[in-house]
């Protein structure tokens, strides 16, 4: 079988009941316009480092359960007690440096909302940057946030252009959902 070089022909190829399709379907690229939806994408994102999509997918479930649906203002307020009940959560990455990143983000973007009314307008305010701008950007402002992580967040929710091919049947879907300032 030849190799796929883009995540949209290699999910055309997949069973139908494989985590990759519906992500792919449903939600990579989608904009997200919730903040407690942002902070889990970038959660999830933060996770995968080191791992395969694959993993991160397959405990996508387990990871809502356990950050408590990623209701910010919850996750911001997590203490050492919980941190040790998440580092024996087998259903989650089980890594200090993730988990208390995470919960470092929340208190974060608790302070953008604050000055910016939200996580949201945050992004939206800085859009459009390049990703060196971005990743610039997150480095600066957030835990654990590399230039890979920060890249597949920014795609993923609908920042940066690349989630999909233009042949791509979830292509022309993601760009009606775009807003304005998002399409080129």
């Amino acid at each position: 079988m030849a190799k796929q070089n883009t995540y949209c022909e290699a999910v055309a190829l997949m069973e139908r009941d494989n985590v990759h399709v519906y992500y792919h379907d449903s939600e990579y690229g989608f904009p997200i316009l919730n903040d407690n939806e942002l902070f889990a994408r970038l959660v999830l994102e933060i996770n995968q480092a080191g791992l395969s999509w694959t993993t991160i997918l397959n405990k996508k479930n387990n990871f809502f359960r356990a950050f408590d649906d990623f209701e910010i203002a919850r996750v911001s307020k997590y203490g050492e007690k919980k941190i040790l009940e998440l580092l024996q959560d087998p259903g989650i990455i089980r890594n200090r440096l993730k988990i208390e990143s995470v919960i470092d983000n929340a208190t974060r973007i608790q302070q953008i909302q604050k000055e910016h009314g939200s996580f949201k307008n945050w992004l939206d305010h800085h859009h459009p940057k390049t990703k060196d701008e971005w990743v610039k950007l997150f480095k600066k402002t957030f835990r654990f946030t590399g230039g890979e992580i920060v890249n597949e967040f920014l795609v993923s929710s609908g920042y940066l252009e690349g989630a999909h091919i233009p042949s791509c049947p979830v292509y022309k879907t993601v760009m009606k959902h775009k807003p304005a300032w998002t399409t080129p």
